[in-house]
């Protein structure tokens, strides 16, 4: 049974620029599929149009009768006074008015008329089947997974931000049970542990799906096949996120050596027609005529365009020289507002090179924790200390311009001090060309105040790249150049993300801030996700996992650069053992600390038993660099 049927659609709002040309594809009963285009290609207008809210200029676009179809973009107005749980409530009008119906009916049913008593047998069971005696038990289900905590619940839905709002909507339509759901960015305004939540949800929801995404982790789990909107007409994948760019690409190649192919077939009969050409000119009139047929055969064989790829970023991050093994160190950080703590006694060390992804809830304090680092705002406990030669560049998630009444050029001209020429080929290396570079930008939109932000920011020597939400305004193809230009930094790297694509890309250490504390995890994500999963095992079976064995490290081989750098790496060692011997210290401190809770003081102690081994092979590197040192000195 087909539950979308989208068929010849067509529309324009700009005279002679259609949106849809002719856009035509089904989605089955039970499909769930990822809708894909850049920015400004129709997905969000092809939603309206199923929804009713536009109609098009030629073609239908539809919904099977009688199904109920849930928007999660959309949402309703209610009267002033209703609270969250309210909104929330309204998922079961149908069984309220089943309720109040049932009650009526019980009133009648001494009278012994038996189409009353079958009325109410068939609406019990109704009621029944439809989960009548459990909404409560659903309601919370739904509001834990979707972090609608009680205190939000009691709250005006008048009150609440765009995000909070699109968060209720989304649990209001699960509720109702939609047997349509058309999810335009539902991963926008959740958290990891929400957008997880979802993603197990939609994985047993037996209705439809229609899905338009940035989150591509989020589309290869959830999504069975992919269709694409471009140039206003579908192209199809029958696979999730990561077979439709395979398969994109490997259309591409293919496209691109059959033009080639025609190409060198149109050339090869080009010259032999101009040969012809010119003899015909000395009186072979046979030979014109051959010509002439043969022109026409190029014509037919010129079937192909030449197939365009979207411009990847020509431009990298300024990098700027770091010297020394310290970066950053966080010591006994606290932070907190109004009585509120958010995190405390954080100790962090960052060294050279490192790529760390900040993850957490939202509200449990990423942003606080990255201001307290910018020195935005100060900690109400402990320090953070920067290397000497550390150089910050920062990309928030909210950007603004201290002049938005300037244009693109200007912008530049002003704040990185350039030639107009070089502002332009900035911008053109940013997908900002023509006219666009004469926007104000009070006119832009998110994604391209993000876009101008990079262009200044790629335009800076450092050496410490801290980034909120980076790839959060940006469609698919804009994500991909960022993540080239982050891909060939190589500088220190931290960021505070939501997409796990980007995450599990780039994180080679993750810092989880939760319960007011940070995990500090070294590994990648994917690593540090089966470190969850694992932590998850052991906590229902209430056991503790034994300590990790480390593979015998190497000694590196002796560097060129003699005494000197022999010098060099004693003093690099010895810091090393002083560091880990500190670190041993805090966590005997630790140990009294949580002496009565059992299950905090076996992993004090099986922290302490992993570093004495540390400890023991760093001794090892110390006492061989020493010996290598005292023979070279003789």
């Amino acid at each position: 049974m087909i539950d979308i049927q989208v068929t010849g659609l067509s529309i324009e709002f700009e005279v002679g620029r259609k949106i849809l040309d002719g856009l035509s594809f089904q989605v089955d009963q039970g499909e769930r599929v990822g809708l894909l285009g850049r920015n400004g290609a129709g997905k969000t207008t092809l939603f309206k149009l199923l929804t009713g809210e536009l109609h098009p200029d030629e073609g239908e676009a539809r919904t099977a009768p009688g199904k109920g179809v849930g928007l999660i973009s959309q949402i309703p107005v209610y009267p002033p006074e209703y609270t969250v749980e309210d909104v929330l409530n309204t998922a079961f009008d149908q069984l309220r008015a089943m309720e109040r119906e049932m009650a009526q009916l019980a009133e009648k049913m001494g009278e012994g008329d038996k189409a009353t008593m079958a009325r109410y047998d068939a609406l019990m069971a109704a009621y029944e089947r439809q989960g009548g005696y459990q909404t409560e038990i659903d309601l919370n289900k739904v509001c834990n997974g979707l972090d609608i905590p009680p205190a939000m619940r009691a709250q005006l839905f008048s009150d609440l931000s765009g995000g909070e709002k699109t968060r209720v909507n989304l649990a209001r339509l699960i509720l109702r049970e939609t047997e349509i759901l058309l999810l335009d960015e539902p991963t926008n305004h959740l958290d990891l542990h929400a957008t997880e939540w979802l993603e197990e949800y939609l994985s047993h929801y037996k209705g439809t799906v229609l899905a338009i995404s940035h989150d591509r982790w989020f589309l290869d789990r959830v999504v069975q096949r992919c269709v694409e909107i471009h140039d206003g007409k579908a192209e199809f994948y029958s696979g999730n996120y990561s077979f439709y760019v395979e398969e994109k690409e490997r259309r591409f190649q293919e496209r691109l050596k059959q033009y080639e192919k025609e190409q060198a077939k149109i050339e090869q009969l080009q010259e032999a027609a101009d040969k012809m050409r010119l003899w015909a000119f000395l009186g072979n009139d046979k030979l014109y005529k051959r010509a002439i047929n043969m022109e026409r055969r190029m014509e037919r064989l010129q079937t192909t365009d030449r197939p365009t790829k979207e411009r990847k970023l020509t431009m990298g991050f300024g990098e700027r020289e770091f010297r020394g093994d310290e970066v950053l160190t966080v010591k006994d950080l606290s932070m907190g507002f109004e009585g509120r703590t958010l995190f405390e006694d954080v100790n962090l060390e960052v060294i050279g090179g490192e790529r760390i992804a900040l993850l957490g809830d939202n509200g449990t304090g990423k942003s606080t924790f990255v201001k307290l680092l910018l020195g935005e705002v100060l900690p109400t406990g402990g320090k953070i200390r920067f290397g000497p030669t550390v150089k910050v560049g920062y990309l928030p998630q909210q950007v603004t311009f201290d002049h938005p009444e300037r244009n693109l050029v200007d912008t530049l001209l002003w704040d990185l001090n350039c030639t107009p020429q070089e502002a332009r080929d900035r911008l053109a290396a940013f997908n900002f060309r023509g006219e666009d570079v004469f926007k104000l930008v009070a006119d832009l939109s998110g994604g391209e105040r993000s876009r101008l932000k990079l262009c200044e920011l790629m335009s800076q020597k450092i050496n410490l790249l801290i980034l909120d939400e980076p790839t959060n305004h940006l469609d698919v193809d804009s994500r991909d150049w960022i993540e080239e230009a982050v891909e060939a930094y190589e500088g220190n790297l931290l960021f505070v993300s939501h997409d796990r694509y980007f995450i599990n890309r780039f994180a080679g250490r993750v810092w989880m801030l939760e319960n007011r504390k940070i995990t500090d995890f070294k590994g990648t994500y994917e690593e540090f996700l089966d470190f969850q999963e694992r932590q998850k095992v052991y906590a229902k079976a209430g056991t503790v996992p034994a300590p990790a064995k480390e593979e015998p490290k190497k000694d590196k081989p002796k560097r060129p650069g003699g005494t000197k750098e022999l010098e060099k790496q004693v003093a690099a060692a010895e810091r090393a053992v002083a560091r880990a011997e500190e670190k041993q210290y805090e966590l005997t401190q630790r140990a009294e600390e949580v002496s009565d809770n059992y299950l905090e003081l076996q992993k004090v102690y099986e922290e302490q038993r992993t570093l004495e081994e540390e400890i023991a092979h760093l001794y090892t590197q110390w006492e061989t660099l020493a010996a290598e040192l005292e023979e070279a000195r003789g």
